[in-house]
């Protein structure tokens, strides 16, 4: 089973961030992620053996004295950068819980032998990948500069969630095998 940790998106902020990729969608033939699989994740953990999804759960389970915290969807932006482009997305802004729940979540996944993220850890939403980096983005970038404003919503993280993900024909289907409260 392929498994991630993360936060859900409230229905309001998926509808704003639907809207801004319904508008930009036909500007550039990128690969969009469907709305519907937008969330912000602390740790992939990948591939882990169905007998030890118990262990994994009582990991999770001891990350404690995170109170919840405010998240706001606001800005977007290019990785690795807006001159050589390969992921749109819409930033994260939160407070260092955020960073604090991403290393307990990445520290309870190492005890268990997961190996650990090389990279720093920035909370983003990834909204659609280059399918090729000679791609003409000159009436996308038109569209988000003419957007009347770049700010999707705020939302009250109270919990984080294990992910199952299984490819589908249409593309990944994630599906919550456990809920966490933050406290």
């Amino acid at each position: 089973m392929r498994l991630f940790v993360g936060l859900d998106l409230p229905d309001n902020i998926k509808s704003n961030l639907g809207k801004l990729v319904d508008a930009l969608r036909p500007t550039a033939k990128m690969r969009w992620s469907p709305v519907a699989n937008l969330h912000i994740t602390t740790k992939f953990i990948g591939e882990w053996p169905e007998a030890r999804l118990p262990e994994m759960k009582a990991a999770l389970n001891e990350i404690k004295g995170i109170p919840p915290f405010t998240i706001d969807i606001r800005g977007l932006g290019w990785f690795p950068n807006p001159h050589r482009p390969r992921v749109f997305w819409a930033a994260v802004r939160a407070p260092e819980q955020l960073v604090e729940l991403a290393a307990a979540t990445e520290a309870a996944a190492f005890s268990l032998g997961v190996a650990r993220e090389t990279r720093a850890y920035s909370p983003h939403l990834t909204l659609a990948r280059m399918p090729e980096p000679a791609l003409d983005l000159a009436a996308m970038r038109r569209a988000v500069a003419a957007l009347p404003s770049d700010d999707f919503g705020a939302f009250d993280a109270t919990a984080f969630h294990l992910y199952l993900s299984k490819m589908g024909p249409g593309g990944s289907v994630y599906s919550k095998l456990a809920t966490f409260p933050l406290e």
